[in-house]
């Protein structure tokens, strides 16, 4: 059953998790933090956690996108973009941050890493077919449109 509410109930794991924040009222994004504070050399990845676990409607998913700021400034992205959350995952979130940029990078607790977005979706049945029905695209994949 699909739940209209959209009431996002949020746990934090530890003292000085931060609740996700937006930064003005009319953003998508809410922000997260990190719970640590870590150094992301050139080239490295890792996993930062938040200290946070939510609960939100079946019928909605959680995106974990970059920060829009951090990937422009300092090549800091998201390894899984987006990261996806499923309603009914309970465990903590936590990011997996890549540092693409030639300097290292210092993450302290408390700064922003991470954004959440929400949005419904549909949750579909699925159901086996000896045969799919034609279209125009047919089995065209990778590049099966050309170059321009």
């Amino acid at each position: 059953m699909t739940d209209t509410n959209n009431t996002v109930l949020i746990h934090k794991l530890t003292d000085d998790a931060t609740l996700p924040n937006r930064q003005h009222p009319d953003d998508a994004g809410a922000d997260i933090t990190s719970i640590e504070d870590i150094t992301l050399e050139p080239g490295e990845r890792r996993l930062v956690g938040t200290g946070l676990s939510i609960a939100f409607p079946i019928g909605w998913l959680c995106y974990v996108v970059p920060r829009s700021g951090l990937a422009a400034k300092h090549g800091i992205t998201i390894v899984n973009a987006p990261g996806l959350v499923d309603a009914g995952y309970r465990g903590e979130l936590k990011v997996i941050l890549l540092n693409t940029g030639s300097e290292k990078f210092e993450i302290h607790k408390g700064d922003r890493i991470a954004q959440l977005v929400f949005q419904r979706c549909e949750l579909p049945v699925f159901s086996e077919a000896d045969t799919l029905p034609e279209s125009i695209r047919g089995n065209g994949g990778f590049g099966s449109t050309g170059k321009n």
